[in-house]
């Protein structure tokens, strides 16, 4: 064995040794997590699903649709089935139930997600209309779907949302990081966001779990609708602590809004960079200026 061999099995013995260690990042059994590969290759071809002839095959072409959608349900199907077992064991209130329980209503789940996708596309395309709508610059809806990357963050929580309802841990929240990951904005599965939702530009956009949000709301680039304060933990788990925004409001760049007893009226506007933690009553604005806030 040479020199360099032996090194290098020195270090892997050592870090084995720490892999034998009572830690949150050491795994007691391999493949005990959804593979993320995997998650968002199921991602891809839902988004396939709801933009049918956008977005094309690497592997091989068809020039029949129903051909093509039934390739994608089915293989959205067998992988769906293989990870949400995975992921339902993470919920200890699962920890007695047999591999056949797991799978049984594994397969209960997946069923019920995919019989909801033609409402996740009927609510899609009101948004994809509400951002061509509210931009001059856009040629047409195509290049919405093509280009937005506000669109692409939108499409995806709502199919993640749906899972989310459906009580599936970890696979939403893989989901909608991996559009963070890709355009810049978080949107949390658990959040519950209207018809006709436009995100203009997007490049840092947050909004948390609980989180409501009405019709035809639009939100610009920098804003947070978040909670007001997290200290404390855990503890928190399961309350509203994220604001509610109403119908027909517009937020400005760099706007945060904080706070689960927030809500923001009917047709309000906010200003950019305003810093709101308590209630805005509708048809109001409010806006920034001079370092003082104004309503």
């Amino acid at each position: 064995m040479s020199q360099e061999s032996k090194e290098i099995q020195e270090l892997s013995t050592e870090i084995l040794k720490s892999y034998e260690k009572k830690s949150i990042i050491n795994p007691e059994k391999l493949f005990e997590q959804p593979d993320r590969t995997a998650v968002n290759d199921i991602l891809d071809k839902l988004v396939k699903i709801i933009f049918p002839a956008f977005f094309r095959e690497k592997e091989y072409r068809f020039y029949n649709i129903n051909t093509r959608l039934n390739v994608l349900i089915e293989d959205v199907y067998y992988n769906l089935n293989k990870q949400i077992p995975i992921a339902l064991r993470q919920n200890m209130d699962n920890d007695k139930k047999t591999d056949e329980e797991i799978c049984a209503e594994s397969k209960k789940i997946t069923s019920e997600f995919l019989s909801r996708i033609p409402k996740v596309r009927d609510l899609v395309e009101t948004d994809v209309q509400a951002s061509f709508d509210g931009d001059p610059a856009a040629f047409n809806t195509n290049e919405i779907i093509l280009c937005y990357p506000g669109l692409r963050a939108i499409a995806i929580s709502r199919l993640a949302h749906e899972l989310f309802l459906l009580g599936v841990p970890l696979i939403p929240r893989m989901w909608t990081e991996y559009a963070h990951s890709r355009t810049g904005i978080d949107i949390h599965p658990g959040a519950s966001i209207g018809k006709y939702f436009c995100i203009d530009h997007g490049t840092g956009i947050v909004i948390g779990e609980t989180t409501i949000i009405g019709d035809y709301v639009k939100v610009y680039q920098g804003v947070t609708i978040g909670a007001l304060s997290t200290r404390g933990g855990q503890s928190l788990k399961g309350t509203k602590r994220h604001p509610t925004i109403e119908d027909r409001v517009t937020i400005y760049a760099g706007a945060s809004i904080l706070g689960g007893e927030t809500v923001i009226g009917h047709d309000t506007v906010i200003g950019s960079n305003a810093f709101i933690t308590a209630s805005v009553g509708p048809n109001e604005k409010v806006s920034m200026c001079c370092d003082t806030p104004k309503v």
